[in-house]
């Protein structure tokens, strides 16, 4: 017994078909201004970017990134970059102007910290010089600059005593950069950044300072965050592609437009009401879930389609409209309903990656998709029981088309038979080890120098590897901070200092490892001074007193360390942030600390934006392996209670994890990383994708309980929602298809990920599913006829 047959399932679903088509009227107004009253409201709707919604605040590492924010630089940088394309260097007034503008522009930004602003031009970037009188420091841009012959020569030579070279001034000495710290909340307001409005400004600076001699450099989250935005203006051209393509293919379908614009229509319908809950709930759009809107779009009209279809037969077959609508409520309202808490459960258990922005996806993606529930299963019958009978009959629904399309049906069902189901076994199993073989080399976060969400030729990209190979430091930076708890200044401890340095010089030996910045090699720089610049007085100390001599390199102020040095952070600039890069890196200080003690020095990950990267890459690879198992435990749930069948739940679950298995193979093959922005996309691929199986194993299992065997109940399972799935596989693939060729990078892979999957699906649903059946399924032992059509084939 399943649900399906259940009798007081069957009493209530009738009666709920009865009021519905009872008080139609009344609910298709009251549709109408609901969806009114949410459109209204959706033209609140806003982009609502953040930084800390990309970090998994409850990882360890980034306790210790939040605990020293306020003390130490962040993640959450920008880098303004002038490059010199002039003759000579950058010691002419044209250029120095040109930074000094920058500097000005850039400290008056929007959440920028103006304490961690560094320029040449800003008082905390100093030189120190021995002179007869002693130590001597000063700035590096005199405070009277103005650019006279005399003072580019006591800039060049402060830049050189500075230290700065390879830092805030470039190798080769054609470029010098800006850097700045920005806060999520703006110090300046107390209002939460717009990352937008930092961007547009960033730009600005680059409009007016950029020339034919200087060329300027962007990068940072909130750049990024502008070029995204930027970009979804073209993302929104590719919604507006694959709507047109789903709009001619329903037509096709349907060919019928009123039929087309109604399941167009009530496709987009919780898309509308989706938009306009968020502002009532205090939600936005994040750039990077911009998608969602049209993943519930094209869930919608795999749905839409469903309904139409079953109205259409069932008009087909002499049935008033209303009795048309009733008919397919009745049919499709539990197995649609159970499709679609699949996918509800698909999204939802996103949440379990602890990242505000892939929980915000699974809420917002989730709700969507229960919005569906309503507009598609209750609204889609009500509207369809206005229209006209004879919209339903398709030209192509002669008899003659009808016995083709049989005939392609009864040909497919022949999966149902013994004979080949061995042969469809055979390359499923095949397909499984080449796919379990590739997935192995699924790597864990970013692929590639620059930042994937965007192409490697967009702006943002290329000022990224201009910047990186112009500076000994680069742009991604992973730090760590040694905390101590000795007394007194722990600075001026030669233990602790020891401990640090020997850290550092192994660091610089690791592979992936681009520099290494520290306190202990900031005093031996210093001591050394105090010694005529001898670098053989390069060296620490071992006394408090000849540390000492190092205290001007450990102010505070510098942002290297706490008052006292309790806490001291070290710069470890990588050549890369590609996962296996980092990772290893980390692996690397992990097994260091784990073998070097030393006693009251401790060593904590992690800072910066590596820190970052890497905390949400063990966050993503930690929850993958819990995701899958909740959304195949949800489905597995849902489907035996729905159809109280353990051989049900095989026939729709192995297929569903055969395509997930490729689907992980085609990221490795594509070099797609996994990610925050690719590990949903597995979720939401197989919650569409159980549609297509609960569809067909309903109407399997239904015609198997009336007397049928199963390759003919499969047979009339593609007969009644083969097409319909078929053609919304089709539909979806090549509209998610063409994000392709979007300039964004994680449209495009989602894209391409997305249409695999659907279509993989579908087909997987077509042919595993009937051949695990034959061995699962008893099928009656009662005789059941040819299907006419081949009875006259085979006379003919």
């Amino acid at each position: 017994m399943n649900l399906f047959s259940n009798q007081r399932l069957t009493t209530l679903i009738d009666a709920c078909a009865n009021a519905i088509m009872r008080h139609r009227r009344l609910l298709l107004w009251l549709f109408i201004a609901l969806t009114l009253l949410l459109a209204a409201s959706a033209t609140r709707i806003r982009l609502d970017p953040g930084f800390a919604k990309t970090v998994p605040l409850q990882h360890a590492y980034m306790q210790t990134f939040t605990e020293y924010a306020r003390v130490f630089s962040g993640a959450n940088r920008i880098l303004v970059n002038l490059r010199w394309k002039g003759e000579g260097d950058i010691y002419n007034r044209e250029f120095l102007d040109a930074l000094r503008t920058v500097t000005d522009d850039v400290f008056f930004l929007p959440g920028v910290e103006r304490g961690r602003v560094f320029s040449l031009f800003t008082p905390n970037v100093r030189y120190t010089e021995v002179t007869e009188a002693g130590f001597y420091g000063d700035v590096v841009v005199p405070a009277r600059f103005s650019a006279q012959p005399d003072e580019l020569d006591t800039v060049r030579r402060n830049v050189a005593r500075s230290g700065q070279i390879g830092q805030l001034v470039a190798n080769d000495l054609k470029g010098a950069m800006v850097r700045a710290e920005l806060r999520e909340i703006d110090p300046s307001t107390g209002q939460k950044l717009d990352y937008v409005q930092v961007a547009e400004k960033l730009e600005q600076i680059r409009a007016k300072i950029g020339n034919d001699r200087i060329e300027v450099h962007v990068t940072g989250f909130a750049k990024l965050v502008g070029d995204v935005v930027e970009g979804i203006t073209g993302a929104i051209v590719f919604f507006g592609i694959a709507f047109l393509i789903t709009a001619v293919m329903l037509y096709l379908y349907t060919r019928s437009r009123q039929m087309t614009l109604l399941a167009l229509a009530v496709a987009l319908l919780p898309v509308v009401w989706l938009l306009g809950i968020l502002p009532l709930i205090g939600y936005g759009i994040d750039p990077m879930s911009i998608l969602v809107p049209f993943l519930i779009f094209s869930i919608g009209v795999s749905h839409a389609v469903q309904m139409t279809n079953a109205w259409r037969q069932a008009a087909d077959t002499g049935a008033t409209p209303k009795e048309a609508a009733s008919d397919a409520f009745r049919k499709l309202f539990v197995p649609g309903t159970v499709a679609l808490l699949t996918n509800a459960l698909g999204f939802m258990v996103i949440m379990v990656i602890q990242i505000d922005i892939v929980r915000e996806l699974g809420i917002t993606a989730c709700l969507g998709v229960l919005l569906m529930i309503f507009t598609n299963k209750v609204f889609l019958p009500v509207m369809l029981s206005y229209l006209k009978a004879e919209t339903a009959a398709r030209p192509q629904q002669s008899t003659t088309a009808t016995g083709k399309s049989n005939r392609l049906w009864w040909a497919l069902s022949s999966a149902a038979t013994p004979r080949y189901t061995w042969i469809v076994l055979a390359l499923s199993a095949a397909l499984l080890a080449v796919g379990a073989y590739e997935a192995r080399r699924l790597k864990i976060g970013d692929v590639g120098d620059g930042v994937p969400e965007l192409r490697d030729s967009a702006r943002y990209n290329r000022d990224n590897a201009a910047i990186t190979s112009q500076y000994n430091i680069g742009i991604d930076i992973l730090t760590v901070v040694v905390e101590t708890s000795v007394e007194g200044d722990a600075c001026l401890q030669y233990p602790v200092m020891s401990a640090i340095e020997k850290f550092e010089i192994f660091m610089r030996g690791v592979s992936g490892v681009r520099s290494v910045v520290s306190v202990p090699s900031l005093s031996k720089v210093t001591i050394a001074a105090f010694n005529e610049g001898n670098p053989r007085w390069q060296a620490l100390p071992r006394t408090s007193a000849g540390l000492a001599q190092g205290a001007g390199s450990f102010n505070p102020d510098y942002g290297m360390n706490t008052e006292s040095c309790k806490a001291i952070q070290v710069l470890i600039y990588t050549d890369n942030h590609e996962g296996a890069t980092i990772a290893h890196i980390v692996d690397e200080i992990k097994r260091y600390v784990a073998k070097e003690k030393t006693a009251n020095v401790k060593f904590r990950l992690a800072g910066g934006n590596v820190g970052v990267m890497v905390a949400t890459n063990e966050a993503v690879e930690h929850a993958e392996a819990t995701m899958l198992l909740a959304i195949f435990g949800a489905i597995t749930l849902l489907c035996f209670i729905t159809f109280r069948s353990w051989q049900a739940v095989l026939c729709i679950i192995v297929p569903l994890a055969l395509v997930s298995i490729l689907c992980n193979a085609l990221m490795a093959l594509l070099g797609i990383g996994l990610k925050v922005s690719t590990l949903p996309v597995i979720a939401l691929g197989v919650g569409v994708g159980v549609d297509y199986g609960i569809y067909l194993y309903e109407r399997i299992q239904h015609e198997m309980e009336n007397g049928q065997d199963f390759r003919h109940a499969f047979y009339e399972a593609l007969r009644q929602r083969g097409t319909a799935a078929l053609f919304t596989a089709l539909t979806m693939s090549i509209g998610v298809g063409t994000w392709a060729f979007s300039a964004l990078k994680f449209q495009a892979d989602m894209g391409v990920l997305l249409a695999f999957m659907f279509l993989v699906n579908v087909l997987g649903s077509i042919f595993l599913l009937p051949a695990l059946g034959v061995g699962l399924l008893r099928s009656p032992a009662k005789l059941v006829k040819t299907p006419v059509f081949v009875a006259d084939t085979v006379k003919g």
